[in-house]
């Protein structure tokens, strides 16, 4: 069975798995993309906050925790929705449960958006770009990283199970849909290319104030082992823009 969006994160033994992979020390949400996000999103003290496709919020409480203003997370799966607002109790956020395609972004409001590893289930990121755009203040940043286009352009390397030593790319500059194995269930995502999420983002307005394929930094990893074999394989691609 395939799912679409955040469908796959509403199976318990999904999310159950995903959950255990997710908080590893090690994983690249820790050690690569995290370190990222929080570089090129610099100072949030006291800043209105919007996170697309949030996931349990694990990220929205650090930032609370640490200054920003107000946290608004959108999240399509609802199991994961009711994890992020347990994680939110008693704290200045929000949780929406509801896709970034259909949540009713308001004008002007936010000062920073964000969004991590998600936006390659979006078929459409030219209006998703366009009402992001809309809905920061002027000069308002927006930070956020997707699965790097050399690995979501073909997942026959995945034949090979999890821990492979090098990746397949073909119809690299076919935009499109993408069907991955992934912790036994079948994923849709979306390929495009650098170059396509750049021309999406400036025909949108955005300024691209930095671009990131997650180069691995030694004092991230616990594990030597770890830390050499990320340096084979682009995993992330991070984008910093402006309005």
């Amino acid at each position: 069975m395939e799912f679409r969006g955040a469908r796959a994160y509403d199976q318990t033994d999904f999310l159950s798995n995903y959950l255990k992979r997710r908080r590893r020390q090690d994983s690249p949400n820790n050690a690569i993309e995290g370190p990222i996000i929080y570089e090129l999103i610099g100072d949030f003290h006291d800043k209105n906050i919007l996170d697309l496709g949030c996931g349990d919020a694990s990220f929205g409480k650090e930032i609370l925790n640490q200054g920003a203003r107000h946290y608004t997370g959108v999240e399509g799966s609802k199991q994961m929705a009711v994890n992020a607002e347990t994680n939110l109790f008693g704290k200045n956020g929000t949780i929406h449960n509801d896709t970034m395609e259909s949540y009713t972004y308001p004008t002007n409001e936010y000062e920073i958006v964000t969004s991590r590893f998600a936006k390659h289930y979006v078929s459409d990121i030219d209006q998703l770009f366009l009402n992001v755009y809309k809905s920061l203040k002027e000069n308002g940043n927006f930070i956020f990283s997707v699965q790097h286009p050399l690995t979501t352009s073909s997942f026959a390397s995945k034949q090979t199970g999890d821990r492979r030593g090098n990746w397949i790319v073909d119809d690299y500059f076919l935009e499109g849909e993408r069907k991955e194995p992934w912790i036994d269930k079948v994923v849709v995502k979306y390929h495009r290319t650098i170059e396509q999420y750049f021309t999406a983002l400036t025909k949108a307005g955005f300024s691209i104030l930095a671009l990131r394929e997650g180069t691995p930094k030694r004092e991230h990893f616990s594990r030597e082992e770890e830390f050499l074999r990320r340096q084979r394989i682009p995993v992330v691609l991070v984008f910093s823009c402006m309005k």
